[in-house]
This record gives C-alpha cells, structure tokens and sequence, in this order.
C-alpha cells in the first residue's frame, strides 16, 4: 500500500467524522482514502464533480423497470426487504433516479410509494414525513456527505422501520485501481460491510446482509 504523498492533506472521512484518513491508493491522479475506524474508502473531495457534470452522467443511465435483467438485478434487494414488510406498509425510493424502476416493481406488489431526488424528483415535502420503509438502490456511493444523509434517513423512517441500501461492496483492494465501481467517476465513496455495520451502530440499526451487496437495517422501535 503506497504511502501518504507529502503533498496531499488528508480530509475527514464523510462516513464517520473520524479525523485523520490513510492514503490508500491514488490512481490516474486522484487519490483515494481509507478510513481506520468505519473502513470505508474516499475519493479525495479536489475530484469530486460538479453537479452539473455528476447530472450530465447520470442523465445516461438507462435504468428501465421493464428490462428483465434489470429487475432481477433489484430483486436481491426487493425480495429479502418485502419479506419484512406489512402489506400496507408505505415506503419511499431516496435517491430514484430519472427511471424509478423500484418504486415501480414495490407498487406492484402493493405498497404505496413516494419519489425523493435531488435531481430528477426535488420536493422537499417528501422529507416532512415518516415511512415504514426506506430504498437506497445505488445511491449510497454517490454521497458527498453520507454522515449527514444517513442521518436523514433515520429521521425519515419510523421505529421499527426498515433501510435497504443496494451498493457494491469493496472488497478486494488488489483489484481497486481496475475495478469497475471505481471508474465511475460520480461514485465517490465505497463501503465495506463493515462499514455498514459501523453505520447501523451509529443509530442502533440491526443489520442484516442477505445478500452480497444488500444490506437491511431495521430501526428499534
């Protein structure tokens, strides 16, 4: 593992606030962080984009709720969450993207549903509520400041609630530099399990992982 370059200041980590960061790896130019105490790896903030550059990519994603590989790509999340659920059970897609593909295959099965984005479904109501359940399918490792949005998120939800977070886990640092999670130029911070479950402690969450690359928090009632 390559030292901390002189000329690099190490940031806080965005997941847990601990205060002093490791140099993990730094790949074309942009360094990465990792964090000793939650273990999650940063891009460095310098190479964050701006949001209209982070928008123009996403405006690429064809995320369609008819494809069938897309939708068996969401059951891992769906199926293990709704399982947990109450058929009236109201829930809210953070994060839906231009094509709200979840949100779209929960109401089919019955469960009332509202769209939060930031970009594509801006409206600030959807925030003055509760919800008895809580998607965050591939969103989680576009967060700037996953602290504060975590903390969000348990606001939003009502005790004994349910948090599914869909995001690839890192896990094999030899293959970071060529891994395809890491291209991505909009995905600025990556979780390991363990990383999750020092998010859960943080708020008391129980944790279940189903599934490699879901992870389902229940918030104690």
């Amino acid at each position: 593992m390559a030292r901390e370059p002189a000329a690099l200041t190490a940031p806080a980590c965005t997941v847990c606030h601990h205060s002093t960061l490791r140099h993990f790896l730094t790949v074309r130019d942009v360094p990465y962080w990792r964090c000793p105490v939650c273990e999650a790896t940063l891009m460095d903030p310098g190479c964050w984009l701006d949001s209209v550059s982070e928008k123009q990519i996403y405006d690429l994603h064809d995320n369609n709720p008819a494809d069938p590989g897309y939708r068996r790509f969401l059951a891992k999340l769906i199926d293990p969450l709704t399982q947990q659920l109450t058929p009236a059970a109201s829930g809210l897609e953070f994060g839906c993207g231009p094509g709200p593909a979840l949100a779209t295959m929960l109401s089919e099965r019955g469960f009332a549903m509202t769209l939060y984005d930031p970009y594509y479904h801006p409206q600030p109501a959807t925030l003055d509520r509760t919800y008895d359940f809580i998607t965050c399918t591939e969103v989680a490792e576009h967060l700037h400041d996953p602290w504060t949005t975590f903390g969000l998120l348990d606001g939003l939800l009502k005790p004994g609630g349910w948090l599914g977070i869909m995001t690839c886990f890192q896990t094999d640092d030899d293959r970071f530099a060529n891994w395809h999670y890491r291209r991505d130029p909009t995905h600025v911070v990556f979780y390991r399990e363990s990383t999750l479950a020092h998010i859960g402690r943080r708020f008391g969450w129980r944790l279940q992982v189903p599934v490699k690359d879901v992870a389902l928090f229940q918030k104690p009632l």
